[in-house]
């Protein structure tokens, strides 16, 4: 796995030969390093919900590439009707398996506010057998429990920023739910109002999850994980 993180909930992930964006914002983020169109061909874009730090550039990047958007049905629908060609749209709900060319994208709930459809997370499971969970922006639930009994999840991207989302120790206990081998943070030092640093989370994860890895990341630099 190749993972490049952007700034915000904005993750390229490349393995077995398939790469996924998910949450593309590069637009109005102080913490993106690079424009929507220097990220390099992408097979799919996935989107959590329709907020605007979240859709982001996808429909922008997908015409370009003529990649797959992927996202609730509703939230697919509305992106068409700003400009996404039909044929590049697959919408799907909650609880719904895709499979694009070897890549498995499983949608699975999010507990969050959106103006369409619901707000959503991604399991996907890449051709060659890793497993990364993007809880877009969520609060903490006990159904994060069921995804790791049904996944052996490699890589978990969790929110940190409190407020809108979990805060650090939510995440730190979503990671002991999930049994996940590793964990990145999201959605932390874009605004002034989030969550600035990683500090309190490893520490709530030493002692809440300590067989969970942190992985550090910095904005644009890409990081091989096994």
């Amino acid at each position: 796995m190749e993972l490049t993180w952007y700034g915000h909930s904005n993750f390229k992930l490349a393995a077995g030969g398939k790469t996924v964006l998910v949450d593309p914002f590069f637009e109005g983020n102080p913490t993106a390093p690079i424009k929507a169109s220097q990220v390099g061909q992408v097979d799919a874009v996935c989107v959590t919900h329709d907020h605007a730090d979240h859709v982001g550039q996808a429909v922008e990047i997908c015409k370009a590439q003529g990649a797959k958007l992927v996202g609730v049905f509703d939230t697919v629908n509305q992106l068409m009707s700003k400009g996404l060609p039909q044929k590049l749209g697959l919408g799907m709900n909650v609880g719904g398996t895709i499979e694009i060319d070897g890549l498995k994208v499983k949608m699975v709930q999010a507990m969050h506010s959106t103006a369409s459809g619901v707000a959503t997370g991604y399991i996907l499971t890449f051709p060659d057998g890793f497993c990364a969970y993007h809880a877009g922006d969520t609060g903490l639930f006990s159904s994060m429990e069921l995804f790791g009994k049904f996944h052996d999840i490699d890589l978990a991207l969790l929110p940190i920023g409190g407020w809108f989302t979990m805060d650090p120790k939510q995440a730190a206990y979503a990671c002991k739910l999930l049994g996940c081998r590793m964990v990145a943070a999201m959605h932390w030092g874009t605004f002034p109002i989030l969550e600035q640093n990683t500090d309190s989370f490893r520490d709530f994860l030493e002692n809440l999850a300590p067989d969970t890895r942190l992985v550090t990341l910095e904005p644009g630099r890409s990081v091989k994980l096994k």
